[in-house]
């Protein structure tokens, strides 16, 4: 592959945010490059043109012309040969992220990468809330052996034998009791239920911290307590003759557990967050849908033409290959990002064409699709597709989704038709969300309904998709209400 192309390819599988930063520097770094202002005149008008013209940058024909002027009078060749790189032909500029990772390179110090700081950890919210707890020093050091074995869901699992045997050494009198005695006090920090050995002991903590005149809160705590087990197996029937219970002092007791957290530490995350930028819109305008690239994500460049009238013919100064070398990198920049748009567009097209179903009625009149179909459609290689569809994002009236979502497997119908695995998935959750909460519906029983509608799906498919989508067995759905 030429240099171009690899540079293609690689600002092919960007994603938005990272392409983002890939042009910024770019721009920083080369003085070839500026971006065409929103006020200034356009070569296309968007209603003048198909919708996949009415995309194409302007800056394709002003930088063509200027690049084109400068570019003979420098006598520089319109493609470097197969297996060469920049370096190769000209001289190495200071703009390094067209060699760089995908990432978006290297930004030496001229920005700071925001995503880089990580949000406090549960233990850094513990330690700070242990520095204002009135602690002894013997009692710190328990408190940050204890602190530093909790677990990212909250629980303190290790146990005190072993707090007590890596502390010894240091504390020589230290006592299982002293050790007991600091737990019990970090089990009062935030978040409530935190250190706590089991899921009944933080169950219990949390319900501990309650007001007292809170409704069924003693009968929560003994229930926890004594029989967490059978309300795990929802065995009611079982748990109301050994508490005595009614079914619907039963189902309040049993509300109030379900209202706790079983995984406190999840409230201190120290994952960072992630934002999603929009590479394509679909819209309907007048009853057809219409497809645009997101121009936050795809400003016009051009070429900067008082710098490229600089080029004198014949003249190999540092300064003027300097300026010859940053006019090529430029000029190939533009264009593989116009190939990049061009593709990206092409595609959302054809994707949006085949899914017209799920942007009118939703996920159940989703179609199936393979990368094949795509790629056949649009004249393209498939890996060419799932480089498209990787971390690219479609924002429709139905949310943000990923491109590779719209892609799906087929099952057959009875009518010898076909059902995408979407679209399946959809029917199943829709229909465990219509269920009796008293008797939920099983795989056997779903599988049932959906060949009652012409779709003919095993129990073990049923239980896949299921699991899929983090939907628990019928057992352990079944509800008092």
């Amino acid at each position: 592959m030429t240099p171009q192309l690899q540079q293609a390819i690689r600002l092919l599988q960007l994603s938005s945010l990272e392409l983002t930063s890939e042009i910024q520097e770019a721009l920083e770094s080369n003085p070839m490059l500026e971006v065409t202002e929103p006020d200034e005149p356009s070569v296309n008008s968007p209603e003048e043109n198909s919708p996949l013209k009415e995309k194409a940058s302007a800056s394709e024909e002003i930088a063509a012309a200027d690049t084109d002027k400068a570019m003979a009078q420098s006598e520089m060749p319109d493609e470097l040969p197969v297996d060469t790189s920049w370096e190769d032909i000209y001289e190495p500029t200071n703009y390094q992220s067209l060699s760089g990772p995908a990432s978006g390179g290297s930004f030496n110090d001229r920005e700071i990468d925001i995503s880089s700081y990580d949000s406090e950890n549960l233990q850094d919210h513990l330690t700070w809330q242990m520095s204002l707890t009135p602690f002894s020093d013997t009692d710190v050091q328990i408190a940050v052996a204890i602190i530093d074995a909790i677990t990212e869901d909250g629980y303190f699992t290790t146990p005190l034998d072993e707090i007590h045997g890596s502390l010894i050494a240091d504390i020589p009198e230290l006592e299982i009791d002293e050790i007991q005695a600091v737990l019990r006090q970090i089990q009062n920090f935030e978040p409530t239920g935190v250190a706590a050995c089991d899921l009944g002991d933080c169950l219990y903590i949390q319900l501990g911290q309650l007001d007292a005149d809170t409704p069924h809160r003693e009968l929560a705590m003994k229930l926890v307590h004594d029989h967490l087990d059978l309300l795990a197996g929802h065995d009611y029937n079982q748990l109301m003759r050994k508490m005595k219970l009614s079914e619907d002092e039963l189902q309040n007791v049993v509300i109030l557990i379900r209202s706790l957290n079983p995984r406190p530490g999840s409230q201190i995350s120290s994952q960072r967050t992630e934002y999603i930028v929009p590479d394509v819109y679909v819209r309907k305008v007048k009853g057809i849908w219409k497809v645009e690239l997101n121009p936050d994500v795809a400003p016009k460049l051009n070429i900067n033409s008082t710098y490229a009238n600089l080029i004198k013919r014949a003249d190999n100064s540092k300064d003027n290959n300097y300026l010859k070398d940053n006019l090529q990198e430029a000029r190939w920049l533009i264009k593989s990002l116009q190939s990049r748009n061009e593709t990206l567009l092409k595609v959302t097209t054809c994707i949006v064409e085949r899914q017209r179903g799920f942007l009118e009625h939703g996920e159940e009149a989703m179609k199936a699709l393979v990368l094949h179909d795509v790629a056949e459609t649009v004249e393209m290689h498939e890996s060419t597709i799932s480089r498209v569809t990787t971390r690219k994002y479609l924002h429709t009236p139905r949310g943000i989704f990923e491109l590779k979502y719209f892609f799906s497997s087929h099952v057959s119908t009875a009518s010898g038709g076909e059902c995408s695995s979407t679209a399946i998935r959809a029917l199943i959750k829709k229909l465990i969300a219509a269920e009796e909460p008293k008797k939920p519906l099983s795989d056997n029983k779903i599988a049932s309904i959906l060949a009652q509608q012409g779709i003919n799906v095993a129990r073990r498919t049923v239980a896949k998709y299921r699991e899929a989508m983090s939907i628990p067995p019928s057992n352990e759905r079944k509800r008092l209400m």
